[in-house]
């Protein structure tokens, strides 16, 4: 079993124990809420990604060759829980993992595809693009 599915096996059976989407989206909010902020100096029309409703910024940092390395912040307390998944799911793994990555997939598989809005989506796309680009 790969180290990506690995991450998504933990997280589809702690999304398991919840009833409904608003319990999954109360913890996505909290997922969001332990991620440490970005340095204001961080938050730069470089880092920003565009195509999200909020204010969005990842930082793509140093890493061993080969391996993704990130941190994110939002505006918004949901998408900086969904930049909190990403980095889960994401995080410490090889840009091959990252390039073979689909987040309409994922999203599916955790039963958020139809829980967001097309804009929180589409929003999230844009991340994951960023991310992809960062390792192609």
């Amino acid at each position: 079993m790969s180290e990506f599915q690995s991450r998504l096996d933990d997280l589809l059976e702690e999304f398991d124990l919840f009833d409904d989407w608003e319990e999954r989206y109360r913890y996505i909010i909290d997922l969001g809420k332990d991620m440490p902020p970005l340095d204001a100096s961080e938050k730069t029309d470089v880092t920003r990604v565009l195509g999200c409703a909020s204010q969005v910024w990842l930082v793509i940092d140093p890493a061993p060759a080969g391996v993704l390395k990130f941190r994110g912040e939002s505006d918004a307390f949901i998408v900086k829980g969904l930049i909190a998944v990403l980095k889960r799911l994401l995080d410490g793994l090889p840009y091959t993992d990252i390039q073979d990555f689909s987040i309409r997939d994922t999203l599916h598989r955790l039963g958020l595809d139809e829980a967001l809005s097309s804009q929180r989506t589409n929003g999230l796309i844009s991340m994951v693009e960023r991310l992809k680009r960062a390792t192609a």
